[in-house]
């Protein structure tokens, strides 16, 4: 696997949400992407991808830089308010 760095507020995240490192890299290993975005002002695009950890859905936000790195810019537990049942799909805002 590429190198893979952890942004200072992701893993200030991680902590407040009981996320483990471990936990990060198994969705980093065998996560589905979801979305992928190239952003204005990002100097790498995004993945979002998708994990499931003790049966339990886990994003992670991830950076991929031309030369293989990854950066891991956030990790959560998505929520049903925002996502649809397969955590794959948001909902639609109002």
């Amino acid at each position: 696997m590429a190198e893979v760095q952890y942004r200072l507020h992701a893993l200030r995240q991680m902590v407040e949400r009981g996320i483990s490192v471990s936990q990060v890299q198994q969705v980093l290993t065998h996560g589905e992407v979801v979305e992928e975005a190239r952003r204005a002002g990002r100097p790498y695009p995004t993945r979002l991808l998708l994990g499931w950890i003790h049966d339990r859905p886990l994003h992670v936000l991830v950076a991929a830089a031309p030369e293989g790195s990854q950066y891991v810019i956030t990790a959560y537990k998505p929520s049903l308010d925002r996502w649809e049942g397969d955590y794959r799909t948001r909902k639609e805002r109002p």
